[in-house]
């Protein structure tokens, strides 16, 4: 049965991370009465799954089991590649998402995987065609895993968090498969297309620069819009900042 008055949020976390990512912001959620619900998505290394298949329907079906368990509508937030996670789950159950919610999160339309997209945006902006952690990826298993070197992550996820906490959160990236990665969304406007959606982009983002974030939300409209100046990973590295902003949208749509 629904818990009266008790609003629960499920992160999900993007490529090569896990659930500790949102570790130095679950407190501050907590705090303002949030149940945390923070998924290991099956196939990215960490247990009980860490070695499953790694899909979008493997995703997916994941994730919307942590939904149906908690029994009342949720808040859904997808950082970064989370974000193509979450618009699954919206398609699959959408009355038991309350809100969406992109945290410098990939909001691609229905059939494109992300690198359809960089390329889409390239012919408008050529220096696009280079950008992101790509060049900085180290590949195993014959091109059938990608892991994140750390001078890159360093540079391009973690360039404005405390050096310290970017070490910690370097030693615990973990391989990708690419079959986990290179995902396509099939999204309907009947399902995906009725759920409430945020998104709060990172203008100083070096991994999913701010054009794209922005071009992404012009292909994707709808959705209401915040955004932070702030590098890719806002829950390490302004979390009272991501706090202040983000929950007074969301409590719009869970009472």
């Amino acid at each position: 049965m629904p818990e009266p008055g008790v609003r629960h949020i499920v992160l999900v976390h993007g490529a090569w991370q896990g659930s500790w990512s949102f570790a130095a912001w679950r407190p501050l959620l907590q705090a303002r009465g949030w149940q945390v619900h923070a998924v290991d998505l099956p196939g990215n290394g960490w247990p009980p799954l860490a070695d499953a298949p790694a899909s979008l329907d493997a995703y997916t079906a994941h994730v919307v089991a942590v939904v149906r368990a908690i029994g009342q509508p949720v808040a859904l937030l997808g950082h970064s590649g989370g974000g193509q996670t979450v618009a699954q789950v919206a398609e699959a159950v959408p009355d038991q998402i309350a809100v969406l919610v992109y945290l410098a999160g990939m909001m691609l339309p229905s059939g494109q995987t992300y690198a359809d997209f960089v390329r889409q945006a390239a012919v408008d902006d050529p220096a696009l065609a280079s950008a992101g952690i790509g060049a900085h990826l180290d590949w195993l298993d014959g091109g059938r895993v990608s892991q994140v070197q750390p001078d890159g992550a360093r540079r391009l996820f973690l360039h404005d968090v405390e050096p310290g906490a970017a070490q910690a959160a370097i030693d615990l990236l973990r391989p990708q498969p690419e079959t986990g990665r290179q995902m396509r969304n099939r999204l309907s406007a009947e399902r995906f297309g009725r759920v409430p959606r945020v998104y709060l982009g990172c203008r100083d983002d070096r991994s999913l620069l701010w054009p794209l974030q922005q071009r992404m939300q012009r292909l994707t409209p709808g959705a209401l819009a915040l955004d932070l100046d702030c590098g890719h990973v806002p829950q390490l590295a302004q979390p009272a900042a991501l706090t202040h902003l983000l929950l007074p949208a969301l409590e719009r749509f869970l009472h």
